[in-house]
């Protein structure tokens, strides 16, 4: 077992706690966590880099855990969630990295390689696939598509409305979003519905989280769900700011893993049938009886994968 080190980086106007592991001459390898993750939901990648010789760096996403969590929504556009690892990166001295992230982590990996071709050496993102730039921002689309009905998304927009909800009980909140995403948000119910309902007053944790690993979590909802929740609140923020990228592709070689039973997968699956046109080096796996958790619900295929993908693309030049 490597040792896993903490320390916590001034950069971009916060503070960003990261956890490292692994030989500190080996090839950096940067693992973004996703909503609503913690660093340590990278556990069983950490271990599995660091005895390949990577030295693999966990941060703690602005919002989460020991990071800082500034109130306004404003303070989370995916530009500055960027800006937070491009600084990260330059207090180590980085200068050619691999970047991989799930869930919300990904998009952040996805424009680090638009924005750093040179330093993102190669790239590997789970579960949320790249469409570039749209035309109009996301969350228009959104209130046309849902009009009348629920959608988690739009249920976040309002500050204050999901943190009453998620807040009240932060525990089963978690337990919730780990145990059945689906169920959590993708239920057909009308627009003013609230997210849990109809759902498990005392649910069970899912078997890929032992009660070890779930204090994890929680530690990094101690706050609550608000640093989290604005992430979600600069869909119009981040199309406006992206305005130069768009059109860009993906250059470098990108590995993209989705498991077949991810509830997001479903909602992604036009982007996912068209993701090769902007990601040209796009090398693509789908893990079957895998949910959306699938670095924890199935380390090993995804340890195995990583690794061969690096192994192939990632060396010294």
């Amino acid at each position: 077992m490597h040792a896993i080190e903490q320390q916590t980086l001034q950069v971009n106007g916060i503070q960003l706690s990261v956890h490292a592991c692994g030989p500190r001459d080996g090839r950096p390898v940067w693992l973004l966590h996703g909503f609503p993750e913690c660093w340590h939901s990278w556990a069983p990648q950490l271990q599995a880099l660091a005895e390949a010789g990577y030295r693999a760096f966990a941060p703690e996403m602005r919002g989460y855990g020991a990071s800082s969590a500034p109130a306004e929504p404003e303070a989370y556009s995916l530009l500055t969630l960027c800006a937070d690892i491009q600084a990260a990166m330059d207090h180590f001295g980085h200068q050619r990295v691999c970047m991989v992230g799930h869930d919300w982590g990904a998009p952040v990996a996805w424009h680090l390689a638009l924005l750093e071709p040179a330093r993102v050496q190669v790239l590997a993102a789970m579960s949320v696939p790249f469409g570039g730039r749209p035309k109009r921002p996301a969350i228009e689309i959104m209130h046309e598509a849902y009009a009348g009905r629920f959608n988690y998304i739009l249920y976040f927009q309002q500050p204050g409305i999901a943190e009453a909800e998620l807040d009240a009980n932060i525990e089963r909140s978690l337990r919730l979003l780990l145990a059945d995403l689906g169920d959590a948000l993708l239920q057909d119910k009308p627009a003013g519905a609230r997210l849990f309902d109809g759902l498990d007053e005392h649910p069970a944790l899912p078997t890929w989280c032992s009660e070890a690993q779930f204090a994890h979590y929680r530690q990094a909802l101690a706050r609550g769900f608000r640093g989290p929740l604005n992430w979600y609140r600069n869909f119009e923020r981040s199309w406006q700011e992206t305005e130069p990228l768009a059109g860009c592709q993906v250059e470098q070689p990108t590995l993209f893993l989705v498991g077949e039973q991810d509830p997001v997968a479903r909602l992604e699956a036009h982007t996912l049938k068209r993701m090769a046109e902007r990601v040209p080096r796009l090398e693509q796996h789908l893990l079957s009886e895998c949910g959306h958790w699938l670095q924890g619900q199935q380390p090993g295929r995804v340890n195995a994968l990583l690794l061969d993908f690096l192994g192939r693309h990632y060396r010294d030049q």
